[in-house]
Parts: C-alpha cells; sequence; structure tokens
C-alpha cells in the first residue's frame, strides 16, 4: 500500500512539473474562440433547423 501511494505522489509531482510547461493561451484569445464557436454553433442550430422545418414540410405533402 505504501508502495502505491509512493508512486501516486510520483505521479502527481510529475503532472504537476508538466503542468508548469504548458504554453496557455490568454484569456482574450480564449474569449475569442469561445465566441467564434458559440456564432458557428448557433449558425449550424439554425440550418438544421430550417432543413427539418422544410422536410417535414415536404414529407407532409407527399404523404397526403
Amino acid at each position: 500500500m505504501a508502495k502505491v501511494l509512493e508512486r501516486a505522489g510520483t505521479f502527481l509531482a510529475s503532472v504537476r512539473e508538466e503542468i508548469k510547461q504548458v504554453s496557455w493561451p490568454a484569456r482574450e484569445e480564449v474569449l475569442g474562440s469561445a465566441i467564434v464557436v458559440f456564432i458557428g454553433v448557433a449558425l449550424l442550430a439554425s440550418f438544421i433547423s430550417v432543413c427539418d422545418v422544410i422536410l417535414t414540410h415536404i414529407a407532409k405533402i407527399l404523404l397526403q
């Protein structure tokens, strides 16, 4: 059990060292990317909704 705890401590120490070496993006870059993703998702959802409405109307016409 002690060996497992020792290995876990070693692992966490190495994780901490790796995190220090990470190049984190600036806040503005993250915010800009998040806005682009949000707009892209909104546009895609709108497109899918319009396609759904159109295909629903076509299906209703064909099934009458």
